[in-house]
């Protein structure tokens, strides 16, 4: 058996794993690189590796910097599986899609600019037609369920508790040239225990190898409940001002977690009934998928809210806005506000025109609530 470190080794993001034995080829996530854009779209454009000759993708989880070049991967000529929970497959019909457009339209703006200068176009990384191509390879699969992916070589997933249907991958491999059996671990991201919304990550079974994440490796987070204290504390004190608050959040999780925090905040009257926007239409195609995997859910959502018949995702005065002119108007706020909007890093989507149109107005306040790469804006 041999491993080969493709990307997220030294860095945080493209999250890429190669897997050989057997005489075949597994490939554990696919993720895009992020940060410098010129940097990382020189290295998304390349694999470490031929295309046509992977057999097997397993996917731990749906963020773009774990899924990101699956579409590239189709486009250069892989042709089998890419087994995941149900809910990562659910989740990346948008992600994919969204992920697509946005190449599309990044390639219009820099052609636009390259014919102005004479210099030759350059193609998206990949387009919605490689997108849809990938979604077709996609094979679901319960937690706790074996599943075979090559010769030799059976998988599992436990619940990671990162997001909504991310896994732990455990695989058993009988390597035929030592006459072997190898017990394999691959964490994904691994979330925390008692955080909103999803179960905790399950302790997985031994391994021989591990490959584990290590983002928050050498950080204490605080709890929940100073997290919510925290949350009540900046809304108040910001409305008070008669200010807004801008939120930056992911599409997939983090604004979800947001919507749940100021739900429950809501129903225990500890902030004012100020009007709440999710100002991104992926986040509300994702939130539909959440609602309809409540399996993912901890014994906290069902006695808070399922119990009860209530939406965690909808409450008060909150509003999914999914046009243009939704979002345009919402610069024409005179009252106190919270907007959550993507993209998590600042980088494009429709928090940059919120950013620009409240950021110089002292009342108002920016709160950063996820990862923040390297030369992003969002770190910036």
């Amino acid at each position: 058996m041999k491993i080969k470190f493709c990307g997220a080794a030294g860095e945080v993001t493209g999250s890429q794993h190669l897997i050989e034995v057997n005489g075949k080829k597994i490939l554990l996530d696919c993720g895009m690189f992020q940060g410098r854009r010129k940097k990382a779209d020189a290295k998304n454009r390349k694999f470490l590796f031929d295309p046509k000759k992977i057999d097997a993708v397993i996917l731990s989880h749906a963020h773009i910097d774990h899924s990101g070049r699956l579409p590239l991967l189709a486009k250069g000529g892989f042709d089998g599986p890419v087994y995941s929970t149900f809910a990562t497959r659910d989740l990346c019909n948008y992600m994919l899609l969204d992920g697509a457009y946005i190449q599309e339209k990044d390639a219009e703006y820099y052609n636009r600019k390259k014919r102005k200068k004479g210099e030759a176009p350059i193609e998206p990384l990949y387009t919605e037609e490689d997108a849809r191509e990938i979604l077709t390879r996609f094979v679901g699969v319960s937690y706790e369920r074996c599943f075979v992916v090559t010769d030799g070589v059976v998988g599992c997933f436990y619940d990671a508790g990162h997001i909504l249907g991310s896994a732990i991958v455990h695989l058993i491999i009988y390597d035929k040239k030592t006459k072997k059996h190898i017990k394999f671990g691959f964490t994904g991201d691994l979330g925390r225990k008692n955080i909103p919304i999803l179960q905790d990550p399950v302790v997985m079974p031994e391994s021989d190898v591990l490959i584990t994440e290590t983002t928050y490796g050498n950080r204490l987070h605080k709890s929940v409940l100073d997290i919510e204290d925290k949350f009540a504390e900046i809304v108040n004190e910001v409305a008070k001002r008669n200010g807004k608050i801008i939120i930056p959040a992911f599409s997939l999780e983090r604004t979800q977690e947001i919507v749940y925090y100021l739900n429950v905040l809501w129903k225990n009257k500890r902030i004012p009934e100020i009007p709440i926007f999710v100002d991104s239409p992926l986040s509300g195609n994702v939130t539909e998928v959440f609602k309809s995997h409540p399996e993912c859910f901890d014994e906290e959502t069902y006695r808070e809210f399922l119990d009860n018949n209530e939406n965690p995702f909808g409450f008060g005065k909150l509003k999914y806005t999914h046009s243009v002119d939704e979002s345009k108007a919402l610069n024409n706020l005179k009252t106190p506000a919270i907007i959550i909007s993507a993209s998590g890093m600042c980088e494009y989507g429709r928090i940059l025109h919120h950013l620009k149109n409240n950021i110089e107005d002292k009342r108002n306040a920016v709160l950063i609530v996820g990862y923040q790469a390297e030369h992003t804006l969002g770190r910036k």
